[in-house]
Order: structure tokens, then sequence, then C-alpha cells
């Protein structure tokens, strides 16, 4: 546990350590349990705090599970200054953020968080809101449609709409895998997974040109 500064007053460092150790037990159980199981008392008796001390940093269940889900979001996303969309062929460029996407889709968290918002959605209809707010598909859709604008600027493909065509793409790539990965069908082969960016990103562009 963080060690407290006399007075009781704990030093920037151990409030962070603190933090993060909240986030590590409300990660575990919302993730195992599910959100409607896991209540403020359960992830506080987990990291032996008192309920005033997990309410100085999380006003509520809602805001902590928020905070978990930026946190599983962030340690996905790959690491600052990674190349994404450098290279001049479009399709080694859509194959690499298909590899990344597909990386990030199918971690075990990623896919618990995603079978906790389908099974829990329809009970608490706010689940989805934090998801999309804090979750990576509005970012990954934009850097997509960025490349997709710069080919269609350069002639080399033919879109009305990169926008739309960017959430399709990313569908494409995830849709799939996920559901089988959440067992709707045999989990994909080592093999199947890393023939599914290309053929995905060969399908899209074949689409693409043939506007």
């Amino acid at each position: 546990m963080p060690k407290v500064r006399q007075g009781g007053r704990p030093s920037p460092e151990a409030s962070e350590q603190l933090g993060e150790l909240i986030l590590d037990a409300a990660t575990d159980l919302f993730l195992t349990h599910g959100f409607g199981a896991t209540s403020v008392e359960a992830v506080a008796q987990r990291v032996r705090i008192s309920k005033r001390t997990f309410y100085h940093r999380f006003s509520d269940k809602r805001v902590l599970f928020a905070a978990v889900v930026h946190r599983i979001i962030k340690q996905l996303r790959p690491p600052a200054g990674s190349r994404l969309i450098e290279g001049a062929d479009v399709q080694e460029v859509l194959e690499r953020l298909a590899a990344l996407i597909l990386r990030a889709a199918l971690s075990p968290q990623a896919t618990a968080l995603h079978r906790l918002i389908v099974a829990e959605s329809v009970r608490f209809p706010e689940l989805i809101e934090v998801f999309a707010r804090e979750g990576a598909a509005e970012e990954a859709t934009t850097l997509i449609a960025g490349v997709l604008e710069r080919e269609m600027k350069a002639g080399r493909l033919r879109l009305d709409d990169c926008a739309f065509a960017a959430q399709q793409f990313l569908q494409m790539v995830i849709t799939v895998p996920r559901r089988r990965a959440m067992g709707l069908g045999a989990p994909m082969s080592k093999r199947e997974l890393t023939e599914w960016p290309p053929k995905v990103v060969g399908l899209f562009l074949n689409g693409c040109k043939g506007n």
C-alpha cells in the first residue's frame, strides 16, 4: 500500500499509486463480475481503503468505469511517435493499421470489456456512452479516413465519403475476428489472424478502385 505522510496526508507519489491500485482492483472486478455486480464497497475492500477515500478520487461507479475504460484503451495504443501512416503504398499502410487494430481489439482485456458492454448495456445503457466517449474507434476512424483522403486526392482511390469508408473498413477488420474470439465460432488461428489484414485490405481497396 502507498505510504502516507505524517499527519495523514499522502505524498503526490503515494496518491498516484493509490489511484492505480483502485483502477487495478476495479478493472479485475468489472471484467470478472460485470458492472452491475461490482460495488464501490467491493472495490474499496479489495484495496483496503475506506469509502470516503474512494469517493475522494472517484465521484461514483460510472466515473470509475470510465477511468478503467480510458486506461485499458491507453494501454492498447501504440507508443507515441509510432510511424503508423508513413509510406507511399496504401496497401502497406492499411495492412499495418489493420494489424494494430486487430491486435488491440483481440487483447484479453479488450475482449472482456466488449463482452461486458454487450452483456450489460440493456440494464446499464450509460455504458455504451462511456465506451463511445473513452474508446478508440473514433480515433482510429479519423486516422484511416485521413489515409483514404490522401489517396483520393492523389487520384489513386475513388470515394464519395472517406469517413464512412473508414468506418466500414474498421468493421471489416474487427467484426468477424471479435465475434469468434467471444465464442461465436471457433477462435481464429494464428495463421488466420496473420492472413486477415491483407485479405481485408485487398477486398476493401478493390471495392474503392471499382467505384
